[in-house]
């Protein structure tokens, strides 16, 4: 296949209610739709999931815009390809920006899917027909309304709640949560609040049998976080750590970490992310998908990886409607008792609505 145009389009989308975390609060995600095509005609979609503020990692729109239009697309564009694999090789000499070139690799693989008549939960090697799903619940206004949102979310079945946690905001809310839903599947998520000096507080969290506690300590940490995970009987995850199969080793062999989560975004493709998956499998460490509040294109993506063998926890690709009025794919992402069937038919396997897209675009960008 060879890539001979790519579109790219930014919309900015309005989030049901406002998402807290310890880093800050968002409800207006600006989202980067790649839409590409080959010699042939086929059309494949990604998305790009920085966001406006470089507060999850150094990335931003801006700096995935600048990475795509003025040397990721140039690198691919009119070359021929054999497989997805090789975009991540000749992105090997750019250094991180892998947000940037997640968006265009996933393009590149929803196409080379469709050209192999596959869905790309087959094309990547998925096994899994449903996926099970969790929720992420931003910081809430009172514990009482924590409370009421959980509740809301487990009558309508999903299968593990993830509540973001920071200084201030931790033992008194996961006791709170105990005592109200008791043996429910439950972890924490702090996004780097914390530090070692806050190691006996985070022990406080061991009495209540947390799945685990997601990336307590710094977002470029391994080493401080194996200190921890000796001192902790919760299950440390690592999220933000975790950039490439290299960190996913280090993190490993250092004893840092029990799971780990994978987002596509983070770690730079699908091809990366399954090395990860892959290797983790082999090291008997299980994985999950998290989420970046994506919108729909992102969502099928996360749903194909989340195929694969040894995503045994449940992920964050909630349905499209927990965050959107209208997401830009069809049908929606659908949550039936906590899962979600993964699609079949050839590519993403939702149809990506173009007119809305293109109605909703502030900037459109075509590169040929």
């Amino acid at each position: 296949m060879k890539i001979t145009e790519v579109s790219l389009y930014t919309l900015e989308m309005r989030m049901k209610q406002p998402f807290e975390t310890s880093f800050g609060t968002l409800q207006d995600k600006t989202i980067i739709v790649v839409r590409a095509k080959d010699e042939s005609g086929l059309v494949g979609w990604g998305e790009g999931v920085a966001f406006d503020a470089p507060w999850y990692t150094e990335e931003t729109v801006k700096t995935t815009m600048h990475m795509l239009k003025d040397f990721l697309i140039p690198i691919i564009l009119h070359k021929e390809l054999q497989h997805p694999d090789e975009v991540s090789k000749l992105f090997s000499a750019i250094r991180r920006n892998n947000m940037a070139k997640s968006a265009i690799e996933g393009a590149v693989w929803d196409i080379y899917a469709r050209h192999t008549h596959q869905s790309l939960a087959q094309a990547i090697g998925g096994t899994q027909q449903r996926i099970d799903v969790g929720i992420s619940i931003g910081i809430q206004p009172s514990i009482e309304k924590l409370l009421h949102v959980i509740a809301g979310y487990l009558e309508e079945g999903y299968k593990r709640i993830k509540v973001k946690i920071k200084p201030g905001w931790d033992v008194e809310v996961i006791s709170a949560i105990r005592d109200r839903f008791g043996d429910i599947p439950l972890m924490a998520d702090a996004n780097s609040a914390y530090t070692l000096d806050d190691v006996e507080l985070l022990k406080q969290l061991d009495a209540f049998h947390l799945m685990m506690i997601e990336q307590p300590l710094a977002h470029d940490d391994i080493v401080d976080h194996a200190i921890l995970q000796k001192q902790l009987r919760t299950p440390i995850c690592l999220d933000e750590s975790i950039t490439s199969l290299e960190d996913a080793r280090r993190a490993i062999e250092l004893g840092s970490c029990s799971v780990i989560n994978i987002k596509i975004g983070r770690v730079g493709g699908i091809t990366e992310a399954k090395k990860i998956h892959d290797y983790c499998a082999e090291k008997n460490i299980p994985v999950w998908c998290g989420g970046m509040l994506e919108a729909g294109i992102g969502r099928a993506h996360n749903i194909a990886l989340t195929s694969l063998s040894n995503f045994v926890m449940p992920g964050d690709t909630a349905a499209s409607s927990r965050y959107w009025h209208e997401d830009i794919i069809t049908p929606e992402v659908m949550v039936d008792t906590g899962t979600i069937t993964v699609p079949t038919i050839a590519g993403i396997g939702y149809k990506v609505n173009r007119e809305l897209i293109e109605s909703m675009a502030k900037h459109i960008n075509i590169i040929k």
